[in-house]
C-alpha cells in the first residue's frame, strides 16, 4: 500500500496508508466515538467538508450495503482509521468500504494511530488537517470553511415529494438524512422536502400541516440570512427542529449559540429536564445552543447533556415548536426518543391547522 500522511496546521504529522481516492484534501479533523454505523457516518451530509476519525478500532467488518446510506454519496472529506478491513462478512454487504471510498472519489487513510490523533484534537480543540502523498508537506493557506457554501451543497436543489399520509410535513432542507425523512414516513406523513433558501410564501403555498427544520453542515450564525424565514414558519406552523434545526430556531428567536470545544458525535446521554429520565442518543454536532442566551419567557429548556450540561433541546412554552440538538432517528440507534416524532406528529393533529401569530 501507498504511504500516506495527515499533516495538522499545529504541525503535527501522522503516518498511514493510502485508501480510496489519489487526490488531495484537507478539512477540520474530527472524531465520532460510535462503535457501529460507519456507513451511516460517512454518508451523513452534517459531515461535509470534515475529515472524519473513526475511534473503533476495526472499520469496515460488516462491509457496505444497499440500504444504510443516509445521502445519495458519501458525505464526509477523508476519513482517518486505525485498522481496515477489506474482507467484510455480513450478508447484505455489496462492497467494501475501500472499494466505496475509491469509487466516490473521497481518499482516507488506514493504520494510524487515532488515540493519539484524537488526544490532538481535544488538546487544540479545532484543527484542521490535510490528507497528502507528500513527504515533509506544509500549507501556509488554510482555507476558511463557508458555511452557506456547505449547505448548499448538501441541499436539495429542487422540492422532492414522498408518501401520500394523512400529515403533509414540509422538510426544510440543510442536509437532511435519510433516516429523518423515513421516521415521518413511518407515522403516516406525506413528506415534501424543499431547498434551505424557500421562501416562507412558497412553502405556505404547499399547504403543510407542519415544518421540520432538518440537520446540516457548518456553523449557524453564517445562515443568518434564512432566520426570519424559519421564525415565520414557527409562528404558522407546528415545528420540529433536528439538531443544525435545533440551534437555527434558537438563533430566529435572539440566542446565540457557541463551538464546543471538540463537539459531540457518537452516542451521549441526555437528561429529560422534566422527568428527570436519561436517554442515550446520537449526535453530530459542533455547536451547540448557549443557555444563558436563551429567553426564558418563550422558551423552557426540555433536555441537558448529562456531560457538559449543554443544550440539548428546548420547547416554546406557547408555540407547537420543539427542537432537539441529538438525532431521535438515529441509524444505527439508540432509539430512545423515537417518541418525539409521534409528539410531533399529535401536535400536527392538535392544532388543526391554525395560524398562530397573525400577520
Amino acid at each position: 500500500m501507498t504511504k500516506g500522511y495527515l499533516v495538522l496546521e499545529t504541525g503535527e504529522t501522522f503516518v498511514g496508508e493510502w485508501l480510496g481516492a489519489d487526490i488531495e484534501t484537507e478539512g477540520e479533523v474530527i472524531f465520532n466515538t460510535s462503535m457501529t454505523g460507519y456507513q451511516e457516518m460517512l454518508t451523513d451530509p452534517s459531515y461535509r467538508g470534515q475529515i472524519l476519525t473513526f475511534t473503533y478500532p476495526t472499520i469496515g467488518s460488516y462491509g457496505i450495503n444497499e440500504h444504510d446510506d443516509q445521502s445519495n454519496d458519501i458525505a464526509v472529506s477523508a476519513v482517518i482509521m486505525n485498522d481496515v478491513c477489506d474482507e467484510p462478512s455480513h450478508y447484505q454487504s455489496t462492497t467494501t468500504i475501500s472499494e466505496q471510498l475509491k469509487k466516490s472519489n473521497i481518499p482516507g487513510l488506514a493504520n494510524i494511530d487515532t488515540r493519539s490523533l484524537v488526544d490532538m484534537i481535544k488538546k487544540y480543540k479545532t484543527v484542521k488537517g490535510t490528507i497528502t502523498k507528500q513527504e515533509g508537506y506544509s500549507n501556509s493557506k488554510w482555507k476558511s470553511t463557508d458555511s452557506i457554501e456547505l449547505v448548499s451543497e448538501v441541499s436539495v436543489k429542487v422540492p422532492e415529494v414522498y408518501g401520500n399520509g394523512d400529515h403533509h410535513v414540509v422538510i426544510l432542507d440543510f442536509g437532511y438524512k435519510k433516516s429523518l425523512l423515513q421516521a415521518l414516513l413511518k407515522e403516516n406523513c406525506k413528506v415534501t422536502i424543499v431547498p434551505y433558501n424557500t421562501s416562507f410564501e412558497h412553502i405556505k403555498s404547499l399547504l403543510p400541516d407542519g415544518i421540520l427544520i432538518s440537520n446540516g453542515p457548518g456553523n449557524p450564525e453564517e445562515l443568518h440570512g434564512v432566520l426570519s424565514t424559519i421564525k415565520e414558519l414557527t409562528q404558522n406552523y407546528p415545528t420540529l427542529g433536528i439538531s443544525l434545526g435545533h440551534q437555527l430556531i434558537a438563533l430566529a428567536y435572539g440566542a446565540k449559540t457557541e463551538k464546543l470545544s471538540f463537539g459531540h458525535r457518537g452516542n451521549y446521554p441526555v437528561k429529560h429536564m422534566g422527568s428527570g429520565k436519561v436517554y442515550i442518543t446520537s449526535q453530530n454536532h459542533g455547536y451547540a445552543v448557549m443557555g444563558n442566551s436563551i429567553d426564558s419567557n418563550e422558551f423552557q429548556v426540555l433536555f441537558r447533556n448529562v456531560n457538559d450540561k449543554s443544550v440539548e433541546g428546548m420547547k416554546h412554552i406557547h408555540l407547537p415548536v420543539q427542537s432537539v440538538q441529538f438525532h431521535p432517528e438515529a441509524h444505527p440507534g439508540p432509539s430512545d426518543t423515537e417518541y418525539i416524532f409521534a409528539d410531533f406528529v399529535q401536535q400536527m393533529i392538535s392544532s388543526g391547522g391554525k395560524k398562530y401569530v397573525e400577520a
